[in-house]
């Protein structure tokens, strides 16, 4: 992983179209390690989440380039390298686990290095199910919070007031105010740089994919037809 964080930082400095060409075999040497990093976290985390046997690293992964139509930011390439690990492949509609490698100097990605389980872009009929669920779940959700030690949901994903349907008061407000549900850690560059990453990462995975299977449920009750 040196490599790799090594080249994102050299790119942070240098993110035009000219320096990226020059070092093009550098980019295509880190994309290779990473994408062998992926497929043996999937390994490692099929182990215990058999619903994401068979993917490969290009189910998961990412071009480095962005899209800048629509941002102020003309920067042609990211700074991360990032996976997403879940069922059906990334595009798939479900929750899954994430994870990064980055300088911390994107808008969108400001830790360096991230370990995620969860989604931030929920569809609103799933999001109003997932929180009709944690209200009358009589505390499972919570459970499946406090088996993730280590992780933390983003404050800055919280609405002030509760939303249509819900009454301040009810039970488990503070949760149902939230309107994304992503457990996260920023892992140190010493963490990163461990010769033991893979099972590192699949091991925290692991403690939240209770979680994970809470949310994933909504999503499939969704899918499968029920949602009105």
């Amino acid at each position: 992983m040196k490599q790799i964080i090594s080249f994102l930082n050299a790119l942070s400095q240098n993110n035009n179209r000219e320096w990226f060409l020059a070092n093009k075999k550098e980019y295509e040497e880190c994309k290779a390690k990473f994408e062998q990093f992926t497929d043996e976290l999937i390994a490692a985390v099929s182990e215990f989440d058999p619903t994401i046997r068979g993917l490969k690293a290009k189910d998961c992964t990412y071009r480095i380039y962005r899209d800048v139509r629509f941002s102020a930011d003309k920067s042609p390439y990211k700074t991360h390298f990032g996976c997403y690990i879940v069922r059906g492949g990334k595009k798939s509609g479900y929750n899954g686990y994430y994870f990064h490698i980055s300088t911390g100097q994107e808008n969108n990605y400001p830790h360096a290095h991230m370990i995620a389980v969860g989604d931030y872009c929920m569809d609103p009929k799933i999001l109003a199910l997932l929180r009709e669920d944690i209200q009358c779940g009589g505390g499972d959700f919570e459970q499946t919070i406090l088996q993730a030690q280590g992780y933390r949901l983003d404050s800055d994903q919280k609405l002030k007031r509760m939303p249509k349907g819900f009454e301040e008061g009810c039970p488990y407000a503070d949760y149902i105010k939230y309107k994304a549900f992503c457990l996260y850690q920023t892992p140190s560059t010493d963490y990163i740089l461990s010769p033991n990453l893979v099972s590192h990462v699949a091991s925290e995975f692991q403690k939240a994919k209770p979680f994970l299977d809470y949310i994933n449920r909504a999503i499939e009750y969704h899918k499968e037809g029920n949602q009105d």
